[in-house]
């Protein structure tokens, strides 16, 4: 039984596990999580893992946050530069793949049980085609999933950095506070944890609500004021957090219907990373809908399209440990997971 490697290495925290492969199946051995920030490089997490679980493996895919040309990877939220070839070698790997977190995200969708998602949009029923992946949380990642007639050929790509275009008057001024500190505005400046606090800002600083004090001093005492001002505007603390997390949702929602359209998603859209499970409540609200949907003439067409988040952490651990089965030579039509 083959022992093998995945690691799940996002901007803010990073999973590893072993997997035994064995005739198609996965079984998780063991997983840990580690905050990715606290290393300096690739190479010494994923040793700490090493010396805290000492196992024969030959066999490694890890998917990383950021573009991977030819086995490296400068990492878009974190100061790693990554080369497969070396990491491997240094740790007496046989074989390490490195591949993006939403392409491994996208190879483990298709193995989670039903239960691991909310439906935010039915679609029409027995619809099949490509699919994508919208994930926000560190960062802002997307990927494609090609439809070859029998299931998914899942691919990465960038589209989270693509040009940010608003929808209303008060979006654009939204742009052109962003850019006041950045020339290129991307998605990713709205659409993650650095865009949920970018918008509170924007709403604070342009007087549009008011900062109360007892906000501006908690805000003030934690190191993630994304998390925090999305907790106060679930719980219904605050106004100026419950209006930025409304915006973030309706721009969440036309992202989404972007990528949907320029993938033709009939397959489904798949709203995944660390924010959507946290505030899902909110993404079942109009708000999101109503910007997905909202393409003009192609809304008849959007109607078609499922969309659901990924309440599951796992996936991109899951599909990371599947590429490894399937580069090795392992990989069975059946491929299960079981842990």
């Amino acid at each position: 039984m083959e022992m093998i490697l995945a690691g799940d290495i996002g901007g803010t925290k990073t999973s590893l596990a072993y997997f035994k492969a064995k005739d198609g199946e996965l079984e998780t051995v063991v997983e840990k999580h580690y905050l990715s920030q606290e290393y300096k490089t690739l190479d010494d997490l994923v040793r700490v893992f090493f010396d805290e679980h000492q196992e024969k493996v030959r066999y490694a895919c890890l998917s990383i946050a950021g573009p991977v040309i030819n086995g490296t990877c400068k990492t878009t939220n974190l100061p790693w530069s990554v080369d497969a070839r070396e990491v491997g070698r240094n740790l007496g790997l046989e074989t390490l793949w490195l591949i993006n977190d939403l392409e491994a995200n996208a190879h483990g969708i298709t193995h989670l049980s039903p239960e691991s998602f909310e439906i935010l949009h039915e679609g029409k029923p027995g619809m099949r085609g490509n699919a994508c992946v919208v994930s926000a949380g560190t960062g802002l990642g997307e990927a494609g999933m090609f439809w070859n007639g029998d299931g998914f050929i899942p691919f990465a790509c960038e589209g989270g950095h693509t040009d940010f275009a608003p929808r209303s008057d008060e979006q654009i001024e939204l742009l052109k506070y962003i850019r006041r500190d950045h020339q290129h505005v991307s998605y990713e400046r709205l659409l993650s944890g650095m865009g949920l606090h970018n918008i509170y800002s924007f709403l604070r600083d342009t007087n549009r609500l008011e900062e109360p004090e007892w906000l501006a001093h908690a805000l003030a005492s934690v190191d993630d004021q994304a998390a925090a001002i999305s907790q106060y505007a679930v719980e219904g603390q605050s106004e100026i957090c419950s209006r930025a997390l409304d915006i973030f949702v309706e721009i969440y929602g036309a992202e989404a219907g972007n990528a949907a359209l320029k993938f033709m998603a009939y397959g489904g859209v798949f709203i995944g990373g660390g924010i959507a499970p946290k505030i899902v409540e909110r993404l079942k609200s109009p708000l999101f809908l109503d910007s997905f949907l909202g393409k003009g003439r192609m809304r008849a067409l959007m109607e078609y399209m499922p969309v659901k988040v990924i309440m599951k952490s796992r996936a991109a651990l899951i599909g990371a440990a599947r590429c490894a089965m399937l580069k090795s030579g392992q990989m069975l039509a059946t491929a299960s997971v079981s842990s």
